[in-house]
């Protein structure tokens, strides 16, 4: 006996309503992202760092000394993982994280405001440039939060923790119309 399994999304239920033409400020979730977790081994952080910025089509998130989060929508998580055993193994540490974290796009010109409710960090743009990003609480969860555009940020969160952060930005953003929907 076959067992056929469907393919959905941690928070397809929860977006079920919310499919809306997007409003200014709106809230993206992104289906099926490549992540990984790298880690450098010690006094390799500086070499670890240059070859990850050094591949395309990723995002270097820093999470914490000698650790990162990649983020790829255009490469598939195998290819990520052939292209990141290239690396000296001697070096990094990597696995992959794809199917435990999922990515919120929150973007809009309230973004500041409505992260504000959630974070205790100073996203100002002379504080929290774009490219930065960092581990921290965000609707009391432990998230990766990044600045990837003037009015953009993206938050990658723990997979049984998604419904609940992204019911709390739907309604810390409700004051500024909020829309939400998958950024497919």
């Amino acid at each position: 006996m076959s067992v056929a399994y469907l393919n959905r999304h941690v928070l397809e239920d929860h977006i079920s309503g919310f499919e809306a033409e997007p409003n200014p400020n709106h809230l993206a979730v992104i289906r099926r992202p490549a992540i990984f977790s790298v880690l450098a081994h010690a006094s390799q952080e500086a070499w670890t760092l240059a070859a990850l910025k050094a591949m395309s089509d990723i995002s270097v998130r820093h999470a914490g000394p000698g650790e990162w989060l990649l983020v790829s929508e255009v490469l598939g998580a195998e290819s990520l993982a052939r292209d990141l055993a290239m690396l000296d193994a001697g070096r990094i540490s990597f696995f992959e994280q794809s199917d435990g974290r999922v990515v919120l796009r929150l973007s809009g010109p309230s973004v500041r405001r409505i992260l504000a409710k959630c974070v205790a960090v100073d996203l100002h743009s002379q504080v929290f440039a774009e490219g930065q990003s960092a581990n921290m609480l965000i609707c009391h969860v432990s998230a990766n939060l990044a600045r990837t555009g003037p009015d953009h940020f993206e938050i990658i969160v723990p997979r049984s923790y998604a419904g609940s952060v992204f019911e709390e930005l739907m309604e810390m953003g409700r004051e500024f119309a909020l829309t939400a929907g998958f950024g497919d």
